[in-house]
């Protein structure tokens, strides 16, 4: 006689069913960064960051509910303020600071909402990137592909130089009704072009921005990219991994010249000098030499080159010099205004520096009305979001330089020093989107190292 309980049978059903998987897919992740060219011929680009927010954010729900413990990044109270400071700051969205132009705060509305996402967004990449596994997305994966990017940025700077007019419309684009595609903020995000034209040493010459729209955020990624190609290079044995890697580093000088960049070339000294200064502190005198050696190559390069005279004549056209002591001065002071919450978003000068009646026009785009907290992140973080804001942003990576400070691998000294040169690009870069989605990644990197190095130690 068998005993049958009332309920076993559903209990058994149920035990032999399969169970929801826990386990995190690495494609949200691997999709964007490996095939990054075809999203920004797409017209996805930089919108592609956002787009992936949104499965990985199901996917972590989805683990949440199994049952499976989600980590939150070291210092993540830092970050949680500064987001809830980015939100409070909308109360001041329709004031109009002194000399600046008066709008509603429903005109401001589009660009804090996009704002918004993009920080929402990165927050996802992060958490998600920091809870993936070595079963999941191995370290060393992940290091190659953001190695890989900045083999794309390098490309797309040498189209920049010799092709700098290139540009054409993007599947995306064409989706688009006309007079939302034409403005320009929109032309940046899904209009494919190989690079800026712009005026600054006498005629109007080509700065490599391919695949980042932007000049300005080529360089930024430029500098957060460069140190992942040398560590996914010398992780190998490979010696044509190391070849190819110094190759492509000879080759990056040309558009890292020619993009007239100085903050490009101030972010690549501070990189270079971080490791430096960090190998030196190991024991590791060698640097030193190699650093020297680079450096005379460097100069050689420079002389013989024409190269060189393009430097010159850049540092002797400081043109945006006085728009940037400009800018400067009127985020001061509308933080001298609002000093605690911001004002919630930028907001355009009226005029320019020299006279508020001059304005920006279809024949001189650079004349005037120019954005307040647009000439660098901490500007923007002071301007927009006071200094709860600020403080909370800088505080989150500071806390992680201090707390992964006694990493000494390769990728603790790469991500260290990619967050370093954020630092020192704050006052010259915007960081949203594509800078602050790759310093997350160098943060999720140095976070994971901690944890599955120590778990491999133990």
């Amino acid at each position: 006689m068998t005993l049958v309980v009332p309920g076993a049978k559903q209990r058994a059903a149920h035990s032999t069913a399969p169970e929801r998987p826990t386990w995190l897919p690495a494609w949200p992740i691997a999709s964007v960064l490996a095939l990054y060219p075809l999203w920004w011929a797409l017209g996805l680009g930089v919108l592609i960051f956002l787009i992936m927010a949104v499965p990985m954010l199901v996917l972590l729900v989805r683990r949440r509910a199994a049952g499976r413990m989600l980590r939150l990044p070291p210092g993540f109270l830092w970050w949680a303020v500064f987001l809830a400071a980015v939100v409070i700051s909308i109360v001041a969205l329709g004031a109009d600071p002194p000399g600046t132009v008066a709008e509603h705060a429903s005109d401001r509305l589009l660009a804090v909402v996009y704002r918004l996402a993009v920080y929402a967004s990165m927050t996802i990449l992060l958490i998600y990137a920091g809870n993936l596994t070595e079963d999941e997305l191995p370290r060393k994966r992940l290091v190659k592909l953001l190695g890989w990017l900045f083999v794309v940025t390098v490309a797309g700077g040498l189209l920049g130089m010799v092709a700098g007019r290139f540009e054409f419309t993007s599947p995306v684009e064409w989706l688009l009704p006309g007079e939302i595609r034409s403005k320009g903020f929109v032309q940046s995000l899904v209009h494919p072009y190989a690079a800026q034209i712009m005026d600054l040493v006498g005629g109007e010459k080509p700065r490599p921005a391919a695949p980042w729209g932007y000049t300005n955020t080529w360089g930024n990624n430029f500098c957060l990219l460069m140190g992942w190609l040398v560590v996914a290079a010398w992780a190998t044995r490979r010696a044509r991994h190391k070849v190819f890697a110094l190759l492509c580093l000879g080759a990056a000088i040309a558009p890292a010249v020619v993009s007239l960049n100085r903050g490009l070339w101030i972010g690549i000294g501070v990189v270079v000098c971080y490791v430096a200064i960090r190998y030196v502190l190991m024991g590791r005198l060698w640097i030193i030499g190699a650093v020297v050696l680079a450096g005379a190559g460097l100069v050689v390069a420079l002389f013989v080159t024409p190269l060189g005279d393009v430097v010159n004549a850049r540092l002797d056209n400081g043109k945006s010099n006085g728009v940037r002591s400009f800018l400067v001065e009127r985020a001061v002071d509308g933080f001298a205004h609002s000093p605690i919450v911001g004002y919630g978003s930028t907001r355009n000068t009226i005029g320019g520096r020299n006279s508020i009646t001059v304005g920006e026009s279809s024949g001189c785009e650079r004349c005037g009305n120019f954005t307040v907290g647009g000439n660098g992140q901490f500007w923007q973080l002071m301007y927009a979001h006071g200094a709860v804001g600020t403080i909370a942003y800088l505080g989150f990576f500071g806390y992680g330089l201090w707390r992964f400070r006694r990493d000494r691998t390769p990728i603790g000294i790469a991500g260290s020093a990619a967050i370093v040169s954020s630092f020192a690009a704050m006052f010259w870069y915007n960081a949203i989107p594509t800078p602050l989605a790759f310093m997350f990644l160098a943060y999720a990197l140095l976070w994971r190292n901690q944890l599955e190095g120590d778990a491999h130690a133990r």
